[in-house]
């Protein structure tokens, strides 16, 4: 995600804002400004590229300001460049946001209205003259009747030209913290930004406001009140800050699923309920002409559009076929009229999947990229771009960046059966509730991690592994599975449960682990026969089913229940535990997590 700093005191600001924007690259950016107050009024300099740009840059400028803010941009809305990045100004204030106004396009159409006018293709230009609009001398005001109109999550920084040496700050569903220091005082969207000049903060609530000075800060809240804030003390050095508190990367970001998810779905469902990609310009009637769908991706991307496959046939009937990138363009596929493709790629850059897509435009199939990097080039050459909104994954091993991509997949496939006429909206509504509802119980699976943490100790000294699935749930084990290989070492594969008669079942010894997935409750007499075929071989089994699911128990050794409402959406949960599940695998192996070994986490050759 984007990076926030913000100072005012005696010191350098300018300074003192690229230190702090500097330990806060770990959170991926591709552009970088600064605003500071000088004596010929509010000053600003940004730039696309990396912080040395930026430095390089302010060589330029002598400014003395002992105020300002700073930040890092992760490219959601328009394409890195000098003038997308932030802070975005008008005459009267400089503002830096992070996460995303849903409804920019209303608030911009009515401010052009009003005789603004847009330079960048931001949402955050728009929070930005929004405020302007409703400033008429109080900063304070201005903030909450602007946000009564802002939909979204944001945290906001702002400095108002006729209030110098004051920061306004604001958050709503992004993190921000205010930080105290003696005679000077900071702001940050995380605590590394300022480790080195103190460890005491506010830790801002929602809708709270707080007018930074560097004589003190007073905090109100929605209501206009003035707000006590207890002092926290922050007891971590900065790279434990960076990783939030956990011990790695992959776990922060398994940790992270919940907020991502709410971003990626939350400007994707209009007002009326329905999905509505109209931020990411798709046609309403995209699907309506299609009579196939072909899905190309690599490795874990793969695996999400296997789950986009089931889910687009199983709700609009459409017939969808899922390549492997680096195989699809050497079967020579049959290309043509009526046919539409949809690349998915967390970078942006996977060769292979580049490749593809060149390929399909060649033969005049239009392609739809899903994608977690603005700017990217898949983003750039496909004809339509849907952001993932996961925020950067510093892990190799990819968690939250699959979780929003089949998120999408649902939001599609729903999209494209009301197109094609095989849901009502009443149904999709409630098909749509019934996904914003998994968010909490993502959170829920997420607590079993202690219980996860101990299975994966007797995975410790294990050679071999096993995934079974059956529908929806073998997509899910081959994630598993994958996941499993890619950070602990452990050889396994997942099968098809069904066929495990044909062959597979050769395999199978005493004390062989095999994770049996169930979260499809129609499926689950059906599992519970393949699993007692796996015990009746001498294998091990960990069953990881519903919550209210009727199992006989004594079809395995092991049962982890999953608060599992519609099994629709039971893979968005079952994909947790196998994150966890590999994560704690891989500690208990002693292997190196973040980076594991011969992988990249941007694949760019063939």
């Amino acid at each position: 995600m984007c990076g926030i700093v913000g100072y005012t005191g005696a010191k350098n600001a300018v300074e003192v804002l690229l230190e702090g924007l500097s330990n806060l690259e770990y959170r991926g950016y591709d552009s970088a400004g600064i605003s500071v107050f000088e004596k010929d009024g509010l000053q600003t300099v940004k730039t696309k590229g990396r912080l040395a740009d930026l430095r390089e840059k302010l060589k330029n400028y002598t400014f003395t300001s002992g105020c300002g803010i700073g930040h890092t941009r992760w490219a959601t809305h328009g394409a890195p460049s000098d003038v997308n990045a932030h802070p975005h100004v008008t005459d009267r204030l400089a503002l830096v946001h992070n996460g995303i106004i849903e409804n920019y396009d209303q608030v911009r159409e009515f401010l052009q209205g009003k005789g603004y006018r847009f330079v960048s293709q931001t949402d955050t230009e728009t929070a930005a003259k929004m405020v302007d609009y409703c400033y008429h001398g109080d900063p304070e005001a201005a903030i909450r009747e602007a946000c009564a109109t802002l939909r979204g999550a944001y945290a906001f920084c702002i400095l108002f030209a006729d209030r110098p040496g004051e920061i306004y700050c604001l958050r709503k569903d992004s993190p921000l913290i205010v930080a105290l220091g003696q005679g000077e005082n900071f702001v940050a969207s995380d605590m590394p930004a300022v480790l080195r000049f103190t460890r005491s903060y506010y830790l801002l609530e929602e809708g709270e406001i707080a007018r930074v000075t560097p004589e003190g800060v007073t905090v109100t809240g929605p209501d206009g009140k003035p707000v006590a804030k207890a002092v926290q003390t922050a007891t971590w050095n900065i790279e434990q800050a960076q990783k939030g508190g956990y011990a790695h990367f992959m776990l922060k970001e398994i940790f992270e699923q919940p907020d991502a998810i709410r971003s990626t779905m939350s400007p994707r469902i209009g007002q009326n309920g329905l999905p509505d990609f109209s931020a990411s310009n798709i046609p309403a009637d995209l699907f309506r002409g299609v009579t196939k769908l072909n899905v190309v991706a690599c490795g874990t991307a793969m695996h999400a559009g296997m789950i986009g496959k089931a889910l687009m046939e199983k709700l609009a009937r459409l017939p969808v076929e899922v390549d492997m990138a680096s195989e699809f363009r050497y079967r020579d596929p049959v290309l043509g009229p009526g046919q539409l493709a949809l690349v998915i790629s967390q970078s942006g850059e996977t060769a292979d999947s580049l490749a593809a897509l060149r390929l399909c435009k060649e033969a005049g199939v239009p392609v739809i990229a899903i994608v977690n990097v603005a700017g990217s080039s898949i983003a750039r050459e496909a004809d339509y771009c849907i952001y993932t909104y996961a925020g950067p994954e510093i892990a190799v091993a990819s968690t939250k960046a699959y979780s929003v991509q089949i998120n999408l997949m649902y939001l599609l496939a729903v999209s494209c059966a009301l197109q094609r006429g095989t849901m009502t909206e009443a149904q999709a509504r409630s098909y749509l509730e019934g996904l914003r509802g998994t968010i909490a119980r993502v959170r829920d699976a997420l607590a079993l991690s202690e219980e996860i943490k101990a299975y994966a100790q007797d995975l410790k000294n294990v050679s071999d592994l096993f995934f079974i699935g059956r529908g929806i749930d073998y997509y899910l084990a081959l994630e598993g599975s994958l996941k499993l290989k890619e950070v602990s070492y452990i050889h396994s594969e997942a099968y098809a449960a069904g066929e495990l008669k044909h062959g597979p079942i050769a395999l199978i010894s005493q004390n062989v682990p095999v994770i049996a997935m169930a979260t499809q409750r129609s499926l689950l007499p059906k599992m519970v026969s393949n699993i007692k075929e796996v015990k009746a071989r001498g294998g091990h089994v960990l069953l990881i089913t519903g919550q209210d699911y009727d199992v006989d128990t004594s079809c395995c050794d092991k049962i982890m229940r999953l608060p599992i409402g519609d099994e629709a959406f039971g893979p968005m949960l079952g994909v947790v535990v196998l994150q966890l599940l590999a994560y704690y695998a891989s500690i208990a192996r002693g292997c190196d997590v973040d980076k594991p070994r011969n992988l990249a986490k941007s694949v760019t050759v063939e």
